[in-house]
């Protein structure tokens, strides 16, 4: 069975000009970390030219797609028939993206395959993550 689920996603940059850029980025979720996702934006679409990842919880995600949420570095609302807004924030500033809710929800459902919500708990091994700390420390 695997572990990872990776699926791409065209975001849309909203910028201070009328025309916004598309940008690839991928949604990521491991179930080995199942309360997190990440999305990654690859070197050419940041203005750094570095790989940008972004990790956040599953749940600030999927509670996105129909409310406002989040008070920290990342926050997500609905926005229109089928868009969902991600806002990123950096000491740099602030990134605004538009993805389609559709593919926001077809990530969310196979996350959802792999980990049930509420069951995430299961796939954590606090008995080994609590011996690496213990021999990291020593």
């Amino acid at each position: 069975m695997s572990y990872v689920i990776e699926q791409p996603v065209e975001a849309r940059l909203v910028a201070a000009a009328p025309r916004m850029p598309n940008i690839p980025a991928t949604l990521h979720y491991d179930r080995r970390d199942p309360f997190a996702v990440r999305m990654t934006f690859p070197a050419p679409a940041t203005l750094e030219g570095v790989e940008v990842c972004w990790t956040f919880s599953r749940e600030l995600l999927a509670s996105g797609l129909t409310e406002n949420v989040g008070q920290g570095d990342v926050r997500a609302r609905p926005y229109g028939y089928d868009r969902t807004v991600l806002e990123f924030h950096a000491p740099e500033g602030t990134a605004v993206i538009h993805v389609r809710t559709g593919e926001v929800r077809r990530f969310l459902d196979a996350t959802n395959e792999l980990v049930p919500v509420g069951l995430e708990h299961l796939q954590l091994d606090l008995d080994h993550d609590l011996a690496e700390l213990m021999r990291d420390a020593a």
